[in-house]
């Protein structure tokens, strides 16, 4: 679809940091929720942190104190900032925007954590 755009995604070293961003094309409407997923090489795909409309987080246990989603609405943008960064967190990260009309995705950005 097109409507999210990840960037940020980088080579890091264990025990350094990531910025990551998406950003929305356009306003998308009826917005429940806007998350990171992950998906490492033989993985399934997995949530790593979300922000409902009403900016309740929540993280996987593997992440937190780690990472910290946020948004900026006035940019459509979410953020995930991730510190600490260790050798298992190397995945390609999708944003997602879980809306009443059903799910959009960004098509990916590779973290790779080298120990």
């Amino acid at each position: 679809q097109g409507q999210l755009a990840e960037s940020g995604g980088g080579l890091v070293q264990a025990g350094g940091s990531l910025r990551l961003s998406c950003k929305a094309s356009r306003y998308i409407f009826s917005v429940n929720a806007r998350g990171w997923y992950r998906q490492a090489p033989g993985k399934q795909r997995e949530l790593v942190a979300a922000i409902t409309s009403g900016g309740s987080t929540n993280y996987a246990d593997s992440v937190k104190g780690r990472f910290t989603i946020s948004r900026d609405n006035a940019k459509n943008t979410v953020y995930l900032q991730m510190n600490s960064l260790k050798p298992e967190d190397t995945a390609v990260y999708y944003c997602n925007y879980d809306t009443l009309g059903g799910g959009y995705w960004g098509q990916g950005t590779q973290v790779t954590v080298s120990s």
